[in-house]
């Protein structure tokens, strides 16, 4: 029976976890999130959660030997731009004017080590989104929420700009920040038994 080691401080991606039932502990990895231009667009996503991984592995003694780290990167992609958390109110304003009435993709990255075996296993999801137009105003407004300036694409679907998208193709946890039914496939695929409150 394994137990997830959540390489990220991110609380939406716990409370996926949260609500699925898993036991886990959140220890965030501290590595450079700035991509490798080396390689193409979804090999840079899976780089960085891979050195988020074995950070969380090389950082951190006395992890549970029955323990997987689970490491994640998200981002947001109009055509071959990635649009990553904005530094300030421009930036927000900027992207959220980019996104507007157009068709974009949220890709997120997973990485997993099995601390047993020394397996590691990657994948990568892929949900396209659609806003509607946006008007200034509207746009003005959610910033002036704060909910923008942690988020990558300037906004968090989950909260307050929900109701900006028209459309989604895929999977909306992969959105959130955590493709949950693509890593219980991980999950299946390497015979991984994991810890689980299933009174949920």
């Amino acid at each position: 029976m394994k137990k997830i080691i959540l390489a990220s401080q991110s609380p939406r991606r716990s409370e996926i976890l949260q609500k699925a039932g898993y036991h886990f502990v959140s220890i965030p990895s501290h590595v450079s999130e700035i991509p490798d231009k080396n390689l193409n667009l979804n090999d840079q996503i899976i780089d960085i959660a891979r050195r988020k991984a074995r950070a969380c592995k090389s950082q951190n003694q006395g992890l549970g030997p029955e323990s997987l780290i689970l490491a994640a990167d998200t981002v947001v992609c109009l055509g071959d731009e990635m649009l990553g958390k904005p530094l300030n109110r421009d930036e927000a304003f900027a992207t959220l004017r980019k996104l507007s009435g157009r068709t974009h993709h949220v890709k997120t990255a997973v990485f997993i080590i099995d601390l047993v075996s020394g397996d590691e296993v990657s994948h990568l999801e892929t949900t396209e989104v659609i806003f509607r137009k946006l008007s200034d105003v509207e746009i003005n407004q959610y910033i002036d929420t704060k909910d923008p300036f942690d988020k990558a694409g300037s906004y968090g679907i989950q909260s307050g700009a929900g109701h900006f998208v028209e459309k989604l193709l895929g999977d909306f946890d992969n959105v959130v920040g955590l493709p949950l039914l693509a890593i219980e496939k991980l999950f299946m695929m390497k015979s991984w038994v994991i810890s689980r409150n299933l009174k949920i």
